[in-house]
């Protein structure tokens, strides 16, 4: 039965900006839902989820888009409302109620709520290797930045980092092409996934392309703007691309398709967790990789994405390395165990006793 909930906002500044597609955000803003739980024992267990969805105003204060369609307001609202409903309700409320939510991020956190409740996420995660609990390092260029400062970071990585992924069609194709081949003269051995967040069309997408060095290349993430365009380029060069801001459009359907090799998939914008598995279990059966994100979560949503990760696709690496740019965290270490922090954090909703 649940006893308790909270509902929270942070307000995290970010420092440099980070790139959302082609734009930058200065600050993230999210919610925390915190829950508990208590046996017909007498036992309580405690929860808590991040829920942010990918929405808002860049730095210039343009809507962000291409991401989550519901505002933060919408998801605060709608929590506000629901959590009295749940107050002394059995733990399967959370997930009915994560099913018949429209909003793809609170059906996300509520979800995964129930699961860090009932014990789901307590299983042992599947056989991982080595190599894929490793999250695939992010290298972009800052506004202004010189590729060979950039690029410069690599040389801090540990020796067991076989993949970066690069940020593309951001700026200019020389000034890319160049960051591009600093990072392969500093680690030759690396795989390269470069994500272009479908910043080109089919003409300048095949004019970089031709300019790579494809043995390098493990695959381009959203080359272009239709899928149509991203087979005409795969025909074109013979180099694979994955699908993310795709996956979310109206009318996405999942199918094999030429070049197709990897589906990027970030859990903060795709909902309940149920239809998660289902779609990736679904991808698999086709022979897709599949690889969960971040939606540029704080601490607590990227701990929960990497956790996820670790049972549902535990031989690809997840894509969570957003987090240097956070002033503060939201999990931290208090002797051997994670907790919340709760410095940044401000009360919004509560039902039932502290």
């Amino acid at each position: 039965m649940l006893s308790s909930l909270r509902l929270y906002h942070y307000q995290i500044p970010l420092t440099p900006p980070l790139a959302v597609a082609r734009q930058r955000i200065a600050e993230r803003q999210g919610l925390v839902l915190q829950a508990s739980s208590r046996t017909a024992a007498g036992a309580v267990k405690r929860a808590w989820v991040e829920i942010a969805p990918l929405s808002g105003t860049d730095i210039q204060g343009r809507p962000l888009t291409g991401f989550s369609p519901e505002s933060l307001n919408e998801v605060t609202n709608y929590l506000r409302l629901l959590l009295p409903t749940l107050l002394r309700q059995p733990l399967a409320s959370l997930s009915l109620a994560a099913q018949g939510c429209e909003l793809a991020s609170a059906a996300y956190g509520l979800s995964l709520l129930h699961a860090r409740l009932s014990g789901a996420c307590d299983q042992r995660p599947a056989r991982t290797q080595p190599t894929a609990a490793m999250p695939i390092p992010l290298i972009y260029l800052n506004p202004g930045e010189d590729p060979r400062q950039a690029a410069a970071r690599i040389r801090t990585l540990p020796a067991g980092i076989t993949r970066v992924k690069l940020k593309v069609a951001q700026t200019h194709a020389a000034t890319e092409l160049k960051l591009l081949h600093e990072v392969l003269a500093i680690r030759p051995e690396l795989k390269l996934r470069l994500d272009a967040n479908q910043g080109w069309d089919l003409e300048q997408a095949i004019a970089f392309g031709a300019c790579l060095p494809k043995s390098a290349i493990e695959y381009i993430e959203e080359p272009c703007r239709t899928l149509a365009e991203n087979i005409a380029f795969h025909r074109a060069l013979g180099l694979g691309y994955a699908l993310d801001e795709s996956l979310h459009q109206a009318g996405f359907s999942l199918a094999p398709h030429p070049g197709l090799v990897a589906l990027c998939i970030k859990p903060m914008l795709f909902g309940e967790l149920g239809l998660l598995r289902e779609f990736i279990g679904r991808a698999h059966a086709m022979g897709l990789r599949c690889i969960l994100g971040s939606s540029l979560e704080a601490s607590l949503g990227i701990a929960a994405i990497a956790a996820l990760a670790s049972r549902l696709t535990p031989d690809e690496a997840p894509g969570i390395d957003t987090l240097d740019a956070f002033a503060q965290d939201l999990l931290v270490s208090s002797g051997k165990a994670e907790c919340l922090g709760r410095e940044q954090l401000a009360l919004l909703a509560e039902a039932g006793p502290c």
